[in-house]
């Protein structure tokens, strides 16, 4: 049985994904984190109110559905606890992940940082990075409910550091030649100009938009109310991510 640790128990993702790992016959949930809900019981868990509690239950696994502004210390605190990591929360920028990166190289654990764990999601990153070898120039539109305090999602930033393996996306005019608001043209990630709507009727979404002389390609996805299409994808990472040491970003590495 692989023991998880869940922080952001409950959670839009994390409640639904305490209930798939205890009907599941290799996963059992043994400590969850929740500082709203703590003291309370998920099946016969009881609820932890930091993370530093929870880690003092042996698990193997530390799932992080929790926040930006918490993620990174949580993951940390993991690693230096020898657990193996699933990150799925957003926020995390090239630094953090690279820091993380070295953190469980020290440690020898893995950790699976997906921006979104819908298979829909790691397809499009897939084919995204498979245009960017023919088309030269793309930018990225990445959509949100109009509450998402991180801008951009874990989802853009994703794909633009897996463009950023591809290529740099060259820029016919020069960010510092824009005339008029340079903040016009979006935030440069991982090389690429991401452009953030947050408004009201949104979940999430994103469009990677190429462009060559004379035609486009674009390339959309979007996730609806629900967190059914997380689960599985964290599922997986759960069982693989004793298989590798240091980071992994992208569930595609793990299909």
């Amino acid at each position: 049985m692989i023991r998880v640790c869940i922080a952001g128990v409950t959670g839009w993702v994390g409640s639904p994904l305490a209930t798939a790992i205890q009907e599941s016959n290799d996963l059992e949930l043994v400590a969850a984190v929740a500082r709203r809900a703590a003291g309370e019981r998920v099946g016969d868990v009881v609820i932890s109110g930091s993370v530093e509690e929870a880690l003092r239950t042996p698990s193997d696994v530390f799932v992080d559905y929790t926040s930006a502004a918490a993620v990174k210390e949580n993951v940390l605190a993991a690693i230096e606890g020898g657990r193996h990591v699933i990150v799925g929360s957003s926020g995390l920028t090239d630094e953090d992940y690279a820091e993380i990166d070295s953190a469980a190289r020290l440690k020898n654990v893995g950790v699976i940082a997906v921006g979104n764990f819908s298979i829909t999601a790691a397809l499009l990153q897939r084919f995204a990075a498979e245009a960017a070898k023919y088309l030269r120039s793309w930018e990225i539109i990445d959509y949100a409910h109009a509450g998402k305090i991180d801008a951009p999602s874990g989802t853009a930033r994703e794909i633009a550091w897996r463009l950023s393996e591809v290529r740099p996306d060259p820029m016919l005019v020069p960010l510092d030649e824009t005339v008029g608001a340079r903040e016009s043209r979006g935030a440069t990630i991982s090389g690429t100009q991401v452009h953030s709507v947050r408004l009201p009727g949104y979940t999430i979404g994103v469009e990677v938009r190429f462009g060559r002389d004379d035609d486009r390609l674009t390339m959309t996805y979007e996730g609806g109310t629900g967190a059914g299409p997380y689960i599985g994808g964290t599922l997986l990472a759960i069982r693989r991510v004793h298989e590798i040491t240091g980071l992994a970003r992208g569930l595609d590495r793990v299909l």
